[in-house]
């Protein structure tokens, strides 16, 4: 709970941070309240923390470590996370890294301006510009020590997985879900102790006279360094060695659940149950080894260049076999359009749309050109940001009532129709945002431009780039006003969270028929049985066991011990193969 608190405030103000970017870009002479006009590197300040609090505290805190600790454990049928001393330094730590970040926005110079990235040279002098000195300690710091309490929360969770699981629950047994934690786990271990690592060695060249990534005879802001021969192409490595992994990181656990969901409310298994697990692994695998994609403008040899643009069209292949399997569990069956179910749709058809563009970004000779527009913004914000958003949001509608529940009162239920409402602005909001980014970057616009307008050339007329910039313009209007709209729209899940929380329906003990233990009647802290009255909890089945017909749907739970008849579970004309 503390963790999804923490990923609560964290979003409002990623949120907040990114509407001043969007109405800066449109507005530029606009004062900040309190502040005045938004310089440039305030607007370079505004990119770095929106995005390091987005990407680390919200998409990476809040499926992996907030629902990862609440829902894992009952999944597997174990009572607790394997180490909670652990778990609980993990969020303080996870806690200390959101307060020194925040507090870089407050010292002399201000908070860092070298984006999420943190891109040598630039980085690693104190003196390069703004923001570059103590403020880029401090974000270094605050990335450190959250790479230390990821890793050891990822520990915590693999201990759990592979030794607290109950009876009966073998490895083909595991729900998606769990598969998505594991993968996730799995990669944030290999993943954050190599960005710590370049994080040291960053703080080295910085304050230890090291020469890791600053060159000889670099000149930056006038000062030349004299020293070592290093490469900031070796930065580069380092980072999206972690970079790209984090990705799935963020999504592998909204994968899992989105199976899940399209599962229990089409009242269908899982198509293809295990190659489902086998893409999770396949997408875990390749995504940390295609790192490389990111740096086709840095000057790699060629063949490389080539094998990292096959390895990224390779992902392609168990991503296409996700979305398959998640149309062909929904196909021809008669869903129950439940606000999870709604959000789980969303996050296919963002994870769809988002993702056909990948392909585009994978090659060389046109990552060139989009490599640095806001071509590549959209692409990840529809694929990780937003789907990534949509799958929180599906767990949060669908576990609520596991949420809410207390010794005292059962589980409470967020309002269908409020739900309904911020499932569809939502929806429309995010891709009136995000696609038009695509033709803005087509057309030529950078990230990181804090002007759109009024860029001058020679002798004070327009420069071809203010020229170019400017036709931008109109359709950055409407992408901003897309954007106003799209957040005002979480106010209403904000309202239907706080309101449901005191007067919400209370929810029966297993209010979407669900297959998985955590579900159980045990499990649930208002459930009226003793220990002494409940057997060892022990699993039969793999999930998702349904059959639906014209009058009622039957569902057969993982826990219960005695299977219905066979003609009930299971009826020739509906069901698929593996």
């Amino acid at each position: 709970m503390q963790y999804l608190i923490l990923a609560l405030i964290s979003v409002i103000i990623g949120t907040l941070l990114s509407l001043l970017m969007r109405i800066h870009l449109v507005w530029p002479d606009w004062p900040l309240p309190l502040h005045g006009p938004i310089l440039p590197e305030d607007y370079l300040a505004l990119v770095t923390i929106h995005g390091t609090i987005m990407l680390f505290f919200v998409l990476t805190t809040a499926p992996q470590a907030g629902f990862g600790n609440l829902i894992l454990p009952a999944q597997i049928g174990a009572r607790s996370m394997a180490f909670p001393a652990l778990n609980a330094a993990s969020f303080w730590l996870t806690a200390a890294a959101l307060l020194t970040l925040l507090s870089s926005t407050l010292v002399p110079g201000g908070a860092a301006i070298s984006g999420w990235t943190a891109y040598p040279p630039l980085s690693a002098v104190s003196s390069s510009g703004p923001g570059q000195a103590l403020g880029m300690d401090l974000w270094l710091t605050s990335i450190a020590l959250f790479a230390i309490a990821s890793t050891a929360s990822s520990i915590n969770t693999l201990t759990t997985i592979l030794r607290n699981r109950c009876p009966g629950m073998t490895w083909e047994r595991l729900p998606l879900t769990v598969w998505g934690w594991f993968t996730a786990a799995l990669l944030s271990i290999i993943a954050f102790s190599v960005l710590l690592a370049a994080i040291l060695l960053l703080l080295c060249d910085r304050h230890a006279g090291t020469s890791f990534f600053l060159p000889n005879a670099d000149l930056v802001n006038g000062i030349l360094h004299k020293g070592g021969n290093g490469s900031p192409l070796l930065w580069l490595h380092l980072f999206w060695f972690f970079g790209h992994p984090e990705v799935y990181i963020a999504i592998l656990p909204g994968m899992g659940l989105t199976s899940m969901l399209l599962a229990n409310f089409s009242h269908r298994r899982v198509f293809a149950y295990r190659t489902m697990i086998l893409t999770t692994l396949l997408i875990g695998l390749l995504g940390i080894l295609l790192w490389g994609h990111h740096m086709f403008v840095a000057g790699l040899n060629p063949f490389a260049s080539s094998a990292f643009s096959i390895s990224t069209m390779a992902i392609a292949l168990p991503a296409s076999a996700k979305v398959l399997s998640w149309l062909a569990t929904s196909w021809r069956s008669r869903p129950s359009y439940k606000t999870p179910m709604l959000f789980a749709l969303g996050f296919v058809s963002l994870f769809i749309t988002g993702g056909l563009t990948g392909p585009i970004l994978a090659q060389p000779i046109l990552d060139e050109y989009l490599h640095n527009t806001f071509f590549v913004v959209a692409h990840f914000h529809l694929i990780m940001a937003m789907a990534g958003i949509f799958g929180l949001y599906a767990a949060t509608y669908y576990w609520f009532p596991l949420l809410t529940a207390t010794s005292r009162h059962p589980g409470r239920l967020l309002s269908e129709p409020l739900g309904r409402l911020h499932f569809w602005c939502t929806l429309l909001g995010a891709y009136a945002v995000f696609l038009p980014m695509h033709l803005t970057g087509l057309a030529g616009e950078p990230r990181h431009y804090a002007q759109l307008t009024g860029i001058p050339g020679p002798g004070g007329s327009l420069s071809p780039t203010g020229a170019l910039l400017s036709h931008t313009l109109p359709l950055n209007r409407f992408v901003t006003y897309a954007a106003i709209f799209l957040a005002t729209a979480q106010l209403v899940f904000l309202f239907n969270l706080i309101r449901s929380l005191r007067k919400g329906k209370f929810a029966s003990s297993n209010p979407w028929k669900a297959t998985t233990l955590e579900w159980h009647p045990t499990m649930n802290p208002f459930t009226p049985l003793t220990a002494s009255d409940t057997p060892e909890m022990s699993v039969h089945r793999a999930p998702c066991h349904y059959q639906s017909n014209k009058s009622e749907v039957s569902f057969l739970p993982q826990w219960e011990p005695i299977p219905l008849a066979q003609n009930e579970i299971e009826d020739a004309t509906d069901t698929k193969p593996e």
